[in-house]
């Protein structure tokens, strides 16, 4: 199947939607600059929140989450990794939060894991920053490979969560990748991970817009 070029598929979700309505729907990414100055506390937060959201309604779990960030010291990386098993332990006893051994776990192991990719990078942020676009699903590779529960979407949603520019494959995405490029539904491979790459970086350089947008307005372009 030939890929339908990227200016169809507009067209395909501005009749659904609007023309309007579908660009008012789209984010802005931030730039490397503004990811790279992001301090490490704040990903790991944010991290955290991805991994306790999944499975969870956000509402519940963001209403809990200043709890989180006195539980674990504001997310400075260094203080969490620090902290012993009876501390970890402890917050199982503690009501304002979720009390979820693996995902509270899963933030002790990923400030470690966040504090070794500094090391290498002067920073998690300079790290995320620096990543091409156009191999966004290495990075998404790398993130389920060295952080905890970060496998599946949670990586690519972490990243849509702190700006840095991706495409995610939702239900949405997937069908419309199905329907205008004729990419395997559901994505099950990191074949078809490079496929859907392949076909995202060919829209991006016809369109000159972001990953996020091209991901937001394909999930438009199909019926729900």
């Amino acid at each position: 199947m030939t890929t339908a070029p990227f200016s169809t598929i507009f067209e395909a979700a501005a009749t659904r939607h609007g023309a309007a309505a579908v660009e008012a729907r789209l984010p802005q990414p931030k730039s490397p600059a503004e990811l790279a100055a992001t301090p490490d506390d704040r990903y790991l937060s944010q991290m955290s929140l991805r991994v306790f959201r999944a499975g969870l309604k956000h509402s519940l779990v963001d209403a809990k989450w200043p709890a989180f960030e006195e539980a674990f010291f504001g997310f400075d990386p260094r203080r969490v990794r620090a902290m012993p098993d009876e501390s970890l332990e402890a917050l199982l006893g503690n009501a304002r939060l979720i009390r979820h051994w693996g995902k509270l776990k899963a933030v002790r192991d990923n400030a470690a894991a966040m504090l070794a990719v500094a090391e290498e990078h002067k920073s998690f942020g300079a790290w995320i920053a620096a990543w091409p676009g156009d191999d966004i699903v290495g990075l998404w590779e790398v993130l389920a490979k060295r952080f905890s529960q970060m496998g599946g979407n949670s990586g690519p949603s972490f990243l849509r969560m702190v700006g840095k520019d991706t495409f995610v494959l939702s239900p949405s995405v997937v069908a419309a990748l199905k329907r205008w490029a004729g990419i395997a539904a559901p994505a099950k491979n990191r074949a078809d991970r490079l496929a859907a790459q392949a076909c995202f970086n060919a829209w991006a350089a016809e369109s000159g817009r972001p990953l996020c947008h091209l991901s937001l307005i394909l999930a438009q372009s199909v019926e729900d």
